[in-house]
């Protein structure tokens, strides 16, 4: 290990999670790029909703969104399965994707709007729900009958060389070849939604910490109670420069108010 090199633990609940990539994204020049001359799409999603704001608050042009229902279909706890449990609304308030075409947010439109028009240099933006930290690929649970967003991503990014980014957080992390469990849950013999795996640019928190800062960070330890439920303890290391802005950082993501 190099001389002056310092470690330090933090501990990153979900929430904050979510918070830290979106953060990442404004220290992407790729992203940055794409901003002021190219389309970017962020497909509707909880860690999404994050990424838009932070997006949005770039262009100075976030007045107006929020993202409380920014999203098509989420996991609830199975309480949620009981009639006696009033599911969140998200059909009739859903406010539409974020594209932002050379730094303009076209108001209600969708990647179903505007993927055909895709071409080399626009980004598409879309979250997983499941991640293989070592292998580096995502998996999409998917309930439409015809592939819902995914499908359209992918259309755009083998076809026209429009470029993925796939924001996941730790909690998602599967310890498997998500090819061969897609195999098996997406069989004729198994019920459930259908699970696709996708390649692209996977941005965690661990990737997060690095892009902003410089340092490198790995998961030592996870869990908790009492809203740290998910949680993963991380360390990062690097210079005490580098380690000490990681830890404003974090405290940044810890107190940010939601949405």
């Amino acid at each position: 290990m190099r001389k002056n090199i310092v470690t330090r633990q933090f501990i990153i609940t979900p929430e904050a999670g979510k918070r830290l990539i979106a953060k990442a994204f404004v220290y992407i020049p790729e992203i940055l790029r794409a901003l002021k001359n190219h389309t970017i799409v962020v497909v509707a999603g909880t860690t999404n909703g994050y990424v838009a704001r932070e997006l949005l608050n770039h262009i100075e042009q976030s007045d107006g969104f929020k993202s409380e229902h920014f999203y098509r279909g989420i996991t609830l706890p199975p309480r949620y399965s009981s009639d006696n449990t009033e599911k969140p609304d998200s059909e009739t308030q859903f406010p539409g994707d974020v594209v932002i075409e050379k730094g303009i947010w076209l108001k209600g439109k969708t990647i179903f709007d505007v993927s055909k028009n895709l071409d080399k240099g626009d980004i598409i933006i879309k979250g997983a729900n499941a991640v293989d930290m070592i292998n580096r690929k995502a998996a999409v649970l998917i309930g439409h009958s015809e592939g819902g967003t995914v499908m359209a991503a992918i259309s755009a990014v083998i076809g026209k060389r429009a470029v993925l980014y796939i924001p996941v957080g730790l909690e998602k992390r599967v310890p498997g070849n998500l090819d061969l469990i897609a195999a098996k849950v997406n069989s004729p013999n198994s019920s459930g939604p259908r699970l696709f795996p996708i390649s692209g640019n996977i941005i965690t928190e661990l990737d997060a910490i690095r892009i902003i800062t410089g340092a490198e960070a790995e998961i030592i330890a996870a869990g908790g109670v009492h809203g740290a439920e998910g949680c993963c303890y991380v360390a990062v290391s690097g210079g005490e420069d580098q380690v000490e802005n990681a830890a404003e950082i974090i405290k940044s993501a810890y107190i940010e108010p939601a949405g």
